[in-house]
This record gives C-alpha cells, structure tokens and sequence, in this order.
C-alpha cells in the first residue's frame, strides 16, 4: 500500500531516530514549509528525505520547470534516477521563521520511518513521491551482532576522539537494541554518502549491523594508521541548507 508524501532531496542521508536540523531558503521548499504549517499543530507535520545519487540538490519543479520536462540539469530525462529510492520520513520538532532576505525557515526534524520511493510527481511547487514504508525487523542472529557491533563501534569512538582530539567523555553512549544501534552506528560513523545510503537500504537490522562490522573494522585500522585525517573528513557540518 502507497501513499504520497512531500519529498526534501538532499546531499545527506536521514535515518530513523536521527535529529536533524535544516536551513530552508529555496522558494519551492519555503512553499513545501508553507503547507507544514497548515496542518494542524496536534497532527504529524511531515515530509520524506531522499538523498541525491549525484550530491546536487535538484531543479525546481512546477508544469514549466525543467523537472516536469525531464530535462533538469545533470538529472537525465527521468529524475527518479537521480534520487536513491530508499528515503526516510521526517517529522517536525520546531519551524522557525528567520528574519531576513531570503524569508526562509530553521527546521529541526527526527527521522521516524523508511520508505521506498515508486513514483514521483513533479507537476506542483514541490516533488511529491508516492512511497511504499518498508518494515524494520531485527532479522537472524541481530542480538549477537549487536554484542560484536558495540564493541567495534566503541574501538572505533576511542580512535575518531583521538584523532580529533576530544574527551572520552565526549564518545556516544551505545544502545544495545539492535535496530536502534545499528542506526546510529550508521549516523556516526565516518561513511561516504554511498556507503551510509546501502546501510539505511538494509533489509533488516541485522544486515546492516553485519555490514557495519566490516566498516568499523575498516574504519578504525584506517584510523589507526594514519596520525591525521583532512578535516573535510572529519569536521562535520550538522545544518543542512537546501
């Protein structure tokens, strides 16, 4: 069963439980903020994050604009082939109006729930996907795999506050409910954007925390070798503006 939600693309990936917060300036995301902000403030406010095959943000929608024709820039003559199908539902903590030229929004939304994107619609001010939600098991041997996960994840803190110098009192507590761990893992660790996409694709928490096990691992010996790492690397910017 499908249904259609309004969709933010971006160059980052959501996973649920993630907080994340958003600079929205764009005219067509202003507008997307503009029908959040109609819902009734006691209903879910609500939209989907895709993330970007090509790390651009896309063309403006609308019956004129570029994405109806197929035609956007860099995007191809189908735009859903730009945009990874696996997304993840946003829902809205606090909109803030910011006062000034643009007259755009401060967001701050929590990932709740996965979602496969099946079709996208780009006749109005915004892309609207229709979108299929996808169940979140544990999956085979998921508890097991949590136990080595940890334990890995926590080598992994120990090495990344080293190399940005930073207290130990600093490093993340770690869940031991595998679903939940495995998306922070995913949210924490050092990943290219390609990377962080197939994990949040997953079929099951315990796929992801198997593949995550080869990447902490990975991670840490790469850490561990190497006395510094380009701060474009490791200086991580948390607002994402559209």
């Amino acid at each position: 069963m499908t249904e259609r939600l309004a969709l933010f693309p971006l160059s980052t990936v959501l996973y649920p439980g993630l907080v994340l917060p958003l600079h929205v300036f764009e005219e067509r995301y202003r507008a997307l903020v503009g029908d959040l902000l109609q819902v009734p403030e006691d209903a879910p406010r609500r939209f989907g994050v895709v993330t970007l095959r090509a790390g651009r943000e896309v063309a403006p929608s609308g019956p004129d604009g570029p994405l109806a024709k197929g035609a956007a820039a860099g995007l191809g003559p189908d735009p859903m082939e730009s945009l990874h199908p696996v997304g993840c539902v946003a829902e809205v903590a606090t909109i803030q109006n910011v006062d000034d030229d643009h007259g755009g929004y401060n967001l701050v939304v929590t990932g709740t729930r996965r979602f496969e994107l099946k079709d996208l619609d780009a006749s109005g001010a915004y892309l609207v996907g229709e979108v299929e939600y996808l169940a979140d098991s544990e999956g085979d041997d998921a508890a097991v795999l949590a136990g080595g996960v940890a334990e890995a994840f926590r080598t992994y803190q120990q090495r990344l506050a080293g190399v940005r110098q930073l207290s130990l009192a600093a490093l993340q507590e770690i869940p031991s409910e595998p679903a939940v761990l495995s998306y922070l893992v995913a949210t924490a660790t050092v990943l290219d954007l390609a990377e962080k996409q197939r994990l949040l694709a997953e079929s099951d928490a315990a796929e992801r925390l198997r593949q995550e096990l080869a990447l902490l691992r990975r991670e840490t010996a790469l850490l561990a070798a190497l006395p510094s790492l380009p701060a474009v690397d490791l200086a991580r910017e948390e607002v994402y503006p559209n």
